[in-house]
């Protein structure tokens, strides 16, 4: 009953703001603009959106070679498998349906496959963090800019908090894992005694899924995958944009693709439509693009992106 709220929430949620993003800019208005686009440019924006998910995979594979010594082939269908149940369920069923379907091919307890995507998950937030700070340095970032009426340094120091207790959550969990394991011991003794058993090797089978935060040399490899991965979808953002006539600079959409990432988080509808567009439309006008011009790139970049890795 709860996902089934959450899902009818974030499908609402959704059509909401693919209203309020379309209230001022019809979608003749949108199609007009695509038309004049570089399709070329949009084309190759689509493949980099897509070549970000092999890249994912490449980086799950080094979160559990402390785990497993999986190969490319079963990360990389898993993956596609994740995306692409994101793509059509709601509630981000994917990143189950990710675990689940490595469990299939590849000798991981899908606790531990959960835990690794967790760590993927911090690893995502922390670097299009380090990368949003690092956009805020250039001379050219509009250092009064205000979301919902407050800075933008407010909501950076908010959401970097929100990591640092993610981050400091998993570091527990894996450097005093037998606390954890002899709490819930006592809890389930007194409330499920049936569940204690399975309950304390999923939670071991979770910690070992950690594993890759307790070596500093897999620790800097995965932040590298990841530094590439959002390098690379940005990349593949400013292209688009550029494609629809936008003209920004790079840094702009490193701080751009922060805000859509970290926003795409909350429930939403499949596909995370209506809550991309409208991200997409108020990050960008804070660096003076029109509602126009943002709506026919998020709409267009949102759409091209979205077929390839849901068919493959």
């Amino acid at each position: 009953m709860k996902g089934r709220l959450r899902s009818i929430i974030g499908i609402a949620l959704s059509a909401v703001l693919l209203w309020w993003t379309l209230r001022d800019v019809s979608l003749a208005v949108v199609w007009g603009e695509l038309r004049k686009s570089n399709l070329p440019l949009l084309l190759l924006a689509a493949v980099g959106g897509t070549l970000v998910f092999p890249i994912r995979a490449l980086r799950w594979r080094t979160i559990l070679q402390p785990v497993a010594d999986v190969s490319f082939g079963p990360l990389w269908r898993s993956t596609a498998i994740g995306m692409m149940v994101n793509n059509v369920l709601p509630a981000r069923a994917g990143e189950i349906a990710r675990a689940f379907a490595l469990t299939r091919e590849a000798p991981v307890p899908f606790s531990s496959a959960i835990a690794s995507l967790a760590v993927d998950r911090v690893f995502d937030a922390i670097t299009v963090l380090l990368l949003a700070s690092a956009a805020m340095l250039d001379p050219k970032f509009p250092s009064g800019a205000t979301i919902a009426g407050q800075p933008i340094s407010s909501w950076a120091g908010g959401t970097g908090l929100i990591v640092l207790v993610a981050l400091g959550g998993l570091y527990s969990l894996v450097f005093f894992p037998a606390y954890l394991v002899r709490l819930f011991e006592l809890f389930s003794r007194k409330v499920a005694p049936s569940i204690e058993e399975r309950g304390r090797q999923a939670l071991m089978s979770f910690s070992d899924g950690l594993s890759v935060l307790r070596n500093p040399k897999h620790f800097m490899a995965v932040l590298a995958w990841a530094i590439l991965h959002w390098l690379v979808n940005a990349l593949a953002f400013w292209i688009g944009m550029i494609a629809v006539g936008i003209d920004i600079p790079y840094s702009a959409v490193l701080f751009i693709q922060a805000l859509i990432a970290l926003g795409v988080a909350v429930p939403s509808a499949p596909g995370f439509f209506g809550l991309f567009e409208k991200l997409s439309v108020v990050s960008l006008a804070l660096f003076g693009v029109g509602a126009a011009a943002a709506t026919s790139w998020a709409i267009g970049f949102h759409i091209l992106s979205f077929i390839p890795i849901t068919v493959i």
